[in-house]
C-alpha cells in the first residue's frame, strides 16, 4: 500500500477545521517507494524506536511525536537512520491532542471518567480536559488506577483533603502554570500530567490543587495506539504492531 494512500486514510479521521494548523502540527517526515505491510506505532520518534521497527519488519513507523527539535541534531540522525532502514514516518500532534479519540479522551475513557469540558485552546486545538467521576473517590485509589493503567510509578502531591470529583487533564507536557491555572479555574480536585517542575508543585501547592505526574510518553500512549487501532480496522490489509519504548525514569521517580 502507498505512504500517500495511508495518509489519505489517517487524515480522514480528523475534523479537519484549519489545513495550515493541521499541517504544521502532522504529516509525513520521511517516505520512501516502498509498499507498506506493517505499520509500527509509538510516542515518539528517536533512534530507539526506529530499531525497534527494524528489529519487528515495519515498513512505515507512525508516532505521536516528531523527533524533538530540543534534542539537537535528533531530527538528523533520525532521518539517517530512516533513509538507512528504508522506513516511512508519519507523526500526528496536536490534532491527536485534540482529537475524540486522542491522547487526553482515551486516556480518561480507561480512568472510567466523563468528559465535562474541552480546555487549554491553542489555534481551535485543545490539548486539555476536564473530567468527572460519578461517584468520588480517594486520590490514593486513583494514583494505584494510573499507575496499574500506565504500567509505571507515578509521582503524586497531596494538597487537600478531599475526595476526587472533578479531574483536570494535559497529557505529556501540562508543566506551565498556566496549563495548572486552567485547572484551578475549572474547581478540578487532581491536576494529571506528564511532566513537572518546581512551579508546578509550588503553584499546586498555593492553590491547594491534588497533583499526578506520570510520564510524558505514557500519558499519551493511549491516543497514538487509538490511531493504529482505527486505521487498522481502516485499512484491514496492513499489519500493525506495537513498538516498545523504554520508561522515562528521570521523570517519575
Amino acid at each position: 500500500m502507498d505512504v500517500s494512500h495511508i495518509v489519505e486514510s489517517i487524515n480522514g479521521l480528523f475534523t479537519i477545521k484549519n489545513k495550515e494548523v493541521y499541517s504544521s502540527e502532522s504529516g509525513i517526515t520521511y517516505q520512501t517507494d516502498k509498499k507498506v505491510k506493517r505499520i509500527g506505532y509509538c510516542v515518539n520518534l528517536t533512534l530507539e524506536t526506529i530499531e525497534e521497527a527494524r528489529n519487528r519488519g515495519v515498513d512505515m513507523m507512525v508516532t505521536h511525536h516528531d523527533a524533538w527539535d530540543e534534542i539537537y541534531g535528533l531530527r538528523e540522525a533520525c532521518l539517517e537512520k530512516l533513509t538507512e532502514y528504508g522506513i516511512s514516518h508519519y507523526y500526528n500532534h496536536l490534532p491527536l491532542d485534540d482529537c475524540e479519540f486522542g491522547t487526553n479522551d482515551s486516556l480518561l475513557h480507561k480512568l472510567n471518567l466523563d468528559i465535562v469540558k474541552r480546555t487549554h485552546e491553542w489555534e481551535g486545538l485543545y490539548f486539555g480536559r476536564v473530567a468527572e467521576y460519578h461517584k468520588a473517590i480517594e486520590l490514593n485509589e486513583l494514583v494505584k488506577d494510573i499507575e496499574n493503567l500506565l504500567e509505571e510509578p507515578v509521582r503524586f502531591w497531596r494538597f487537600n483533603d478531599k475526595k476526587v470529583k472533578r479531574v483536570g487533564l494535559v497529557c505529556g507536557n501540562g508543566a506551565p502554570t498556566a496549563c495548572l491555572k486552567e485547572a484551578v479555574e475549572n474547581e478540578c480536585d487532581v491536576y494529571i500530567t506528564g511532566e513537572c517542575n518546581l512551579y508546578t508543585i509550588q503553584y499546586a501547592q498555593f492553590k491547594g490543587i491534588n497533583l499526578i505526574i506520570g510520564s510524558h510518553t505514557f500519558t499519551e500512549f493511549f491516543g497514538i495506539e487509538s490511531l493504529a487501532l482505527k486505521l487498522n480496522e481502516t485499512l484491514k490489509e496492513l499489519e500493525v504492531v506495537r513498538l516498545i519504548e523504554e520508561h522515562d525514569e528521570a521523570n517519575i521517580k
